[in-house]
């Protein structure tokens, strides 16, 4: 059982500042923020400034950052090449209706990296970005149906996130029915949306065949992060890119945090030959920032031919010169070199972690790869979706276990991937390792007690 090791962060001590903001906060924004993926225990941490690896909210509270902006900041915080170039641009303007030559330069980095990308556009969010891949592949095939895969986030699209729970249920022609992403959401969306398991190749040809001739895209992040952060089978991406290719779908990657797992990017680590790419987060350099790339012919949807404009595609801030060149110098750092070092890190305390739960013999499993990892509250290592939810005690454990990282300097995001950056060294592993070692032998002495 996971009874409370320590209570909800003390506001009146370490949090005061953070409280008082929060309190400021829920009088003028719902909830207080403008995010629902802040962490709110009981009031979210309010952040002065950023250090390298480490951030420092308004309460002097000096924190290893293992979530990143939810895995954006490679470099870490107030990255020295990225804070020249902008402020640099600063003084010659932010945004033009007009292009410049800092989206060529970008991408050209990315179309010469990323096998899958031949031509690139840029938008201002992982979530237009994969809004605009669906769009794009509808366009392409002249199809609307999209298969995507439980548990897995990929925005706020309606499309996108419709079945992100993983609810489903299957009729007789074998449909998988998803549930809606919001309250009020139009039922017709679920009837364009199939949801299937992650890493069950059966479950492609046995649901999708009946249907295939009105599916425009499959969806797949190569390692779903919300929905585990596990290991793609090969026999799994092998038998959805024959299906794709044999029926003429498409298959749509996103990489919009997973970009970061390699210098190609995870597609081409796991062998996933996608038509379109949707990415972002490192991309910018810490800031906004998506981009969909592909095949130049599916790119060709955003061309203007014969007064034909298949995908209307704009947006007031994409492409800006700030984002632009931000990204282009946070990816030029990122040398192959960079990527090795960074998943030694990674190997370095996922290793670590599972040899310390192993020697307490403890309900702790942890998977990832790279520069990503996840500390699950279970016995069993998760392999699909269903297997990584979360009991409510299960909760509780991982609840236990954040706040246990927190009050000893370490934020580590709850119920989701951490992540590392460039200025971490094998000291800051270390002290990961050595904290998840003190968090069970606590864990176990209470659990000792009379």
């Amino acid at each position: 059982m996971c009874s409370a090791l320590t209570n909800a962060r003390d506001a009146s001590a370490h949090h005061a500042q953070s409280s008082d903001l929060y309190t400021r906060g829920l009088k003028v924004m719902p909830q207080g923020i403008s995010r629902a993926t802040v962490d709110l225990d009981p009031v979210p941490i309010y952040v002065e400034r950023g250090e390298g690896a480490y951030l420092v909210d308004v309460d002097n509270n000096r924190l290893l950052d293992l979530n990143n902006n939810f895995t954006t900041l490679i470099h870490g915080h107030a990255f020295e090449p990225v804070a020249e170039v902008v402020a640099t641009l600063l003084r010659k303007g932010t945004c033009f209706s007009n292009p410049t030559a800092h989206e060529i330069a970008l991408a050209d980095l990315l179309t010469s990296r990323i096998p899958a990308i031949e031509k690139v556009r840029f938008v201002n969010s992982g979530t237009e970005a994969v809004m605009f891949a669906i769009k794009a592949a509808r366009a392409f095939t002249g199809k609307s149906t999209i298969v995507r895969f439980a548990g897995a986030y990929h925005g706020a699209y309606d499309w996108a996130e419709a079945g992100q729970s993983g609810v489903y249920r299957s009729n007789i022609a074998a449909r998988a029915v998803a549930k809606l992403g919001y309250r009020g959401a139009p039922r017709s969306i679920g009837d364009d949306v199939i949801v299937l398991d992650f890493n069950d190749k059966n479950q492609i040809t046995t649901t999708l065949s009946v249907q295939s001739e009105r599916i425009a895209a499959i969806l797949i992040d190569p390692m779903p992060s919300r929905a585990g952060l596990f290991t793609p089978k090969a026999e799994f991406l092998d038998v959805l890119t024959t299906f794709a290719r044999d029926h003429g779908i498409l298959l749509i990657a996103d990489e919009v945090l997973n970009l970061r797992q390699d210098y190609t990017g995870a597609s081409a680590r796991y062998g996933l030959a996608p038509d379109l790419i949707a990415t972002g987060k490192i991309i910018g350099g810490g800031f906004p920032i998506g981009a969909i790339g592909g095949r130049a012919e599916v790119m060709s949807v955003f061309e203007n031919r014969d007064g034909e404009l298949p995908v209307p595609q704009g947006g007031t801030f994409s492409a800006n010169p700030v984002s632009m060149a931000a990204g282009l110098v946070a990816m030029q750092e990122m040398t192959k070199e960079a990527f090795t070092k960074l998943e030694a890190l990674g190997d370095r305390v996922r290793t670590g972690l599972t040899e310390i739960s192993e020697r307490h013999d403890a309900a702790y499993t942890v998977t990832g790869a790279a520069s990503l990892f996840r500390i699950h509250p279970k016995r069993v290592r998760p392999t699909d979706y269903r297997s990584s939810i979360m009991s409510s005690e299960e909760a509780t454990c991982a609840r236990n276990m954040t706040r246990y990282f927190h009050h000893n300097g370490v934020l580590l995001p709850f119920g989701a991937a951490a992540s590392l950056s460039t200025p971490m060294m094998e000291t800051d592993i270390d002290r990961i390792i050595s904290i998840f070692d003190d968090f069970l032998h606590t864990a176990e002495s209470r659990k000792d007690r009379p």
